[in-house]
């Protein structure tokens, strides 16, 4: 009975190492993406790089809107000057290549050098440009990345459109796919994930997603009982950071009868007897706030544990 009943307990055990090697493979691997940069004030800023298939996802969604806004602004030109009859059409014509060498060239200027730097494709993948010396974006940054998008893609792929006539348009063809294919694997070979655009403005794209702010964990009115807890640090070392985001999201978001099953474990997990009157809510605030105090002065001092497992070996 003793060894059917520890089975349960050791499988739990090993599928939780399991989860947790899985986690710090996966932190190790995020953490290859963060870059250091620092501002003219002196301060560090722990950025994100953009990876390529971000990057390459969001110029096809920029490039893709681009298109649909030439068609349309052609077409609703086209309609407006319809019934001028051949001079309407003149007129168009010549308006309609204004605009279209405008969206052409200065759709990407427009949203980069505005105050989000991004275009609506970067936005909607969480991406947004920034200068690698972590100073401030400048126009002329921006307008030298843009226009070397010019020779990066637009012209390699105005020979690779080009008809096939003789030997020496064939030739022409193969250089512009050389040309292309140079400038598009740029960025899988170095580590910033860096346009050749990107090396001649010193500018850098980065994982910067759109966050909104979460209620406060704790009582919209604190509790009162809150305050009389006092956990001591072996009760506290008994849980990492991984245990802390759990309980946090405990607190946020169920039930009060998970939130007694919760407390009733940690109690049991850091040896401690349920007093008469004590409130579960209360108790889990108060080691929630201990806890993470307790963590962020580990921290301080270069001491990181991930989880209940870390033993700091």
């Amino acid at each position: 009975m003793a060894k059917a009943a520890a089975a349960p307990a050791v499988d739990s055990r090993r599928e939780a190492l399991r989860r947790r090697e899985l986690r710090l493979k996966e932190n190790a691997r995020q953490a290859k993406r963060v870059r250091a940069l620092v501002t003219p004030e002196g301060a560090a800023l722990n950025l994100k790089i953009a990876t390529a298939s971000e990057r390459a996802g969001a110029f096809l969604l920029d490039f893709t809107l681009q298109i649909i806004l030439i068609i349309v602004s052609v077409f609703v030109i086209a309609w407006m000057f319809s019934s001028m009859g051949f001079r309407g059409w003149s007129v168009a014509g010549s308006l309609s290549a204004v605009v279209v060498f405008f969206l052409r060239n200065f759709y990407f200027i427009f949203f980069e050098i505005g105050r989000k730097a991004a275009t609506p494709g970067k936005r909607a993948l969480g991406l947004r440009v920034a200068a690698r010396n972590g100073g401030r974006l400048t126009a002329n940054a921006v307008l030298a990345r843009n226009f070397m998008r010019e020779l990066e893609v637009f012209l390699p792929l105005s020979l690779l459109l080009m008809t096939v006539e003789d030997e020496v348009s064939a030739w022409i063809r193969l250089l512009g796919i050389a040309w292309t294919a140079v400038f598009v694997l740029f960025p899988l070979f170095n580590r910033d994930k860096l346009r050749v655009g990107d090396l001649i403005a010193g500018t850098i794209v980065i994982h910067a997603p759109r966050t909104k702010l979460k209620k406060d964990i704790t009582s919209a009115a604190p509790l009162s009982t809150a305050a009389s807890f006092a956990f001591t640090p072996a009760e506290l070392d008994a849980y990492g950071i991984h245990e802390l985001h759990v309980l946090e999201d405990v607190l946020r978001q169920s039930t009060r009868e998970i939130k007694a099953r919760v407390a009733e474990r940690i109690r049991e997990k850091i040896g401690r007897e349920k007093q008469t009157g004590e409130d579960d809510l209360a108790f889990l605030e108060a080691y929630y706030g201990a806890l993470r105090s307790r963590l962020e002065q580990q921290m301080l001092f270069g001491e990181r544990k991930e989880d209940k497992f870390d033993t700091g070996r």
